[in-house]
């Protein structure tokens, strides 16, 4: 019996160091730090003119900047509890990467299913802690068809729900 509790102990504890997270504010100020013109498929820059004029705030995430993250973090938090290295697989022999679970089958290439790389990107390369490549990808994904709305538990949790705690006790100035 203790050689059972210990062999469980050893599991979690591998399972754990296994496990790469980031802070939920951590990961604030990586998305606010890099750079995220044409995330969306808008510009920030242009965003900023268009304040200026008789333009819907509401489409420019520049003008939202706090909600614009929050759902970014929303994201991170209900595909992988912000677990920079999580590796899902799929039913379908495809496997999902990251910290916003970009799918091999369709956005990066993992040699191991068929792909249509659109991200034109290692799939390896998605686990990076240094996130610039899965920010990259992100960017790509959500400025196409489809938008935020190709995650799906994205849709099911975060969409059009209030996400303003998702910022609650970051400072990213």
């Amino acid at each position: 019996m203790p050689s059972l509790l210990l062999v469980s102990l050893a599991s979690c504890l591998l399972a754990i160091k296994q496990a790469s997270p980031i802070s939920r504010c951590d990961l604030a100020k990586v998305l606010h730090e890099e750079d995220l013109d044409g995330f969306e498929g808008y510009s920030l820059s242009d965003c900023a003119l268009k304040a200026a004029s008789a333009f819907d705030p509401a489409q420019c995430p520049s003008l939202g900047f706090a909600q614009f993250l929050a759902h970014r973090l929303c994201l991170a938090f209900v595909e992988s509890a912000f677990n920079i290295t999580k590796v899902d697989e799929n039913t379908d022999g495809s496997f999902d990467y990251g910290i916003f679970q970009i799918n091999s089958h369709y956005w990066c290439n993992d040699y191991q299913s068929h792909t249509e790389n659109i991200c034109h990107v290692d799939c390896q390369e998605l686990l990076s802690p240094n996130l610039l490549s899965i920010i990259n990808c992100a960017k790509k994904i959500v400025s196409g068809a489809g938008g935020m709305k190709n995650w799906v538990k994205w849709r099911l949790h975060c969409a059009g729900r209030p996400l303003s705690y998702w910022m609650t006790g970051c400072h990213l100035g």
